[in-house]
């Protein structure tokens, strides 16, 4: 599902205006991201938590030409489903 389907589908079932929808979509990621900018978790109950995790830098190959790089440590989202989500699943 993209972004603008979400947008109808919210706007349809909440029978308001898209504008509206895309406001309240857009302060949603704005609220995941800022947490997670600051180190916090995000919950949604019965939905799942959103993390920031860390990788560790590693060893891996061009897959081109079979050299070895160094891959450096980054900072990513991650996403673990709630036990209702799973069932659902």
């Amino acid at each position: 599902m993209t972004k603008i389907k979400l947008i109808e589908l919210m706007a349809q079932k909440a029978k308001i205006k898209k504008a509206a929808a895309e406001r309240a979509l857009n302060t949603l990621v704005g609220a995941i991201k800022d947490s997670l900018d600051k180190g916090n978790t995000f919950t949604l109950t019965g939905f799942g938590t959103f993390f920031a995790s860390k990788r560790a830098a590693r060893l891996g190959r061009n897959p081109k030409t079979g050299q070895q790089i160094q891959i450096p440590a980054i900072r990513t989202v991650r996403f673990r489903p709630s036990a209702k989500m799973k069932k659902r699943m």
